[in-house]
């Protein structure tokens, strides 16, 4: 794994790549490496164990919220978001179920349409970042965005829809979608992995930066504490548990497992296919993925599971993880 090692520190400094690179086989740890710094201000480096926003990345875990409520009886794949919401967001059809929401194939409007196309670092919230503190904050934002097409009828990716979904999950439950995250992720084994406001970081918490130099973070352009949707901080090693427990039945059960990761769509302008809640390799159903990509967060995470190999990497600049996951497929045979 010399070749690996190398290979990346000459592709990291090329890039000026700031975050950690892991690499796990089921053998063991194969590599890990740091870059770059958690806080430029305070002249902070990142560690091996720095916890780094993973954006879109939370959508796996709120996917698996939803079907530990429904295997625990007080969700169906087929429950419709109306009957959850009541008078809430009235633009939602009355068809749209759970399933058509994990799978993006509910139509509804999204607060943030990436089929317009959007600069990341350029995007800024039309609500003030501060509100967005609890789920129920996210009702204004969500509110007033007319559906795209009936549900089921196509493949649309829908930020909105996970915030919907983690609304559902909180009246359901008569718990705060935060603590039944990070309630999973414990029972996970996911001890690093915690949805923090970005306006008051613990220790060992990167900071996002909207570009390879200065010291411009990302606080103005994201919610103070993410939701369904995204913003969640973890670690490269509770990415790899991550894995670990969820195909070894600790989070859901197997039959659950198969189920989610069973395609449903194929995202033609991706290169890849969707299950529920996790991104699956165009042709390969054994690749599993998640990503998550916003300003001052990059994060890609991909697991072979007939090789029981896993490579993630997570940044903290907004584009700084790509050339690095991309040349891990190649070098890995992803």
């Amino acid at each position: 794994m010399q070749d690996l090692s190398g290979e990346l520190d000459r592709l990291a400094a090329e890039t000026r790549f700031s975050g950690v690179v892991r690499v796990d086989s089921g053998d063991g740890l194969v590599l890990r490496a740091a870059y770059g710094l958690a806080n430029r201000a305070c002249d902070v480096a990142n560690t091996v164990d720095t916890r780094f926003a993973i954006a879109s990345g939370t959508k796996g875990l709120t996917a698996l919220t939803i079907v530990s409520l429904i295997e625990e009886g007080r969700l169906e794949p087929g429950t419709t978001a109306r009957s959850v919401l009541g008078a809430d967001l009235p633009l939602i059809a009355e068809a749209v179920t759970i399933e058509d929401l994990l799978g993006h194939r509910s139509g509804i409007g999204d607060y943030l349409d990436e089929e317009d196309g959007h600069d990341v670092d350029e995007d800024l919230l039309p609500v003030p970042v501060h509100e967005l503190a609890t789920t129920a904050g996210y009702l204004p934002l969500l509110d007033g965005h007319p559906p795209k097409f009936p549900p089921g009828e196509r493949f649309a990716y829908c930020n909105s829809g996970y915030v919907v979904l983690a609304l559902i999950a909180e009246r359901v439950a008569g718990t705060p979608f935060h603590e039944l995250v990070e309630q999973l992720c414990r029972r996970a084994g996911l001890h690093d992995t915690a949805f923090d406001r970005s306006d008051e970081l613990p220790r060992r918490t990167a900071v996002g930066y909207l570009a390879t130099e200065g010291l411009r973070t990302n606080v103005l352009h994201l919610p103070v504490r993410g939701s369904g949707d995204g913003g969640i901080y973890s670690t490269v090693s509770d990415i790899r548990a991550l894995w670990t427990a969820l195909f070894s039945g600790r989070i859901v059960s197997q039959e659950w497992v198969e189920r989610m990761l069973r395609p449903r769509s194929h995202a033609v302008t991706e290169s890849m296919r969707y299950g529920l809640g996790f991104w699956l390799h165009e042709s390969r159903d054994d690749v599993v993925m998640l990503e998550g990509y916003d300003a001052g967060v990059s994060f890609r995470t991909v697991h072979d599971r007939a090789r029981d190999l896993t490579h993630t990497v997570v940044s903290n600049t907004s584009s700084g993880a790509w050339p690095i996951t991309r040349a891990l497929d190649q070098l890995l045979a992803l």
